[in-house]
C-alpha cells in the first residue's frame, strides 16, 4: 500500500513510468470489471484503455493518494455505464453467432442484473464490484474507500439485498 501510495504521488509529479506501474498494478482488475459489465472483450479493453488515459490526464486532481484504486474504478464504473446506454442506443447487427451466444449465455437475465448493478448508488456499486469481480476483502476495501469494515460488509448486503428485491418483483 506504501508502494502505491509513493507511485501515485510520483504520478502526480509527472512520472510516466510511476503511472505504468500504477497501470500494472490495477488492470487486470479493472478488466475483469469491465469484462462483466459489459460481457464484451473488445468493449472492455476500450473502456479500460480510456479510463486509463482519462486517469492519467487527471491523476494531478486526485486529492487522496490513498483513494487511487476507488477513483480509477469510479471513472470505469462511469464509462461502463456510458457504454451500455450506448448498446441499448445503437442496432445490433444480428449475425448467427451473436444469435447463438444470445441464446446459450441467457442476455436477458445478465442485461437484467447489470441493469440492477447500475442502479445502486455509486458506493454500493463499488464495493460490490471491488468484492466480487476484483476479489478484494471488506478490510482491504475499507482502506481503499476510508470505510469501516463492518460498514462495508452492511453496505455490500444491502446492495445485493436490494437487487434481488428488484430482480425477483
Amino acid at each position: 500500500m506504501e508502494q502505491e501510495l509513493q507511485l501515485v504521488r510520483r504520478a502526480q509529479s509527472g512520472d510516466t513510468g510511476a503511472f505504468a506501474q500504477l497501470y500494472e498494478g490495477v488492470y487486470q482488475d479493472l478488466y475483469r470489471f469491465a469484462l462483466y459489465v459489459l460481457k464484451h472483450p473488445q468493449d472492455a479493453q476500450d473502456v479500460v484503455s480510456d479510463t486509463v488515459t482519462d486517469a492519467f490526464a487527471q491523476i494531478g486532481e486526485l486529492r487522496k493518494t490513498e483513494a487511487f484504486r476507488a477513483w480509477i474504478f469510479r471513472i470505469l464504473s462511469n464509462k461502463c455505464k456510458r457504454k451500455l446506454k450506448e448498446y441499448a442506443t445503437r442496432p445490433e447487427e444480428l449475425t448467427p453467432e451473436l444469435l447463438e451466444h444470445l441464446g446459450k449465455s441467457g442476455m436477458d437475465e445478465h442485461a437484467a442484473v447489470r441493469s440492477l448493478f447500475f442502479e445502486l448508488p455509486s458506493e454500493e456499486r463499488m464495493i460490490i464490484a471491488m468484492h466480487l469481480f476484483c476479489g478484494y476483502s471488506s478490510k482491504e476495501i475499507g482502506k481503499l474507500l476510508d470505510l469501516n469494515e463492518n460498514t462495508v460488509r452492511s453496505k455490500e448486503s444491502r446492495g445485493i439485498k436490494k437487487m434481488v428485491e428488484k430482480y425477483w418483483k
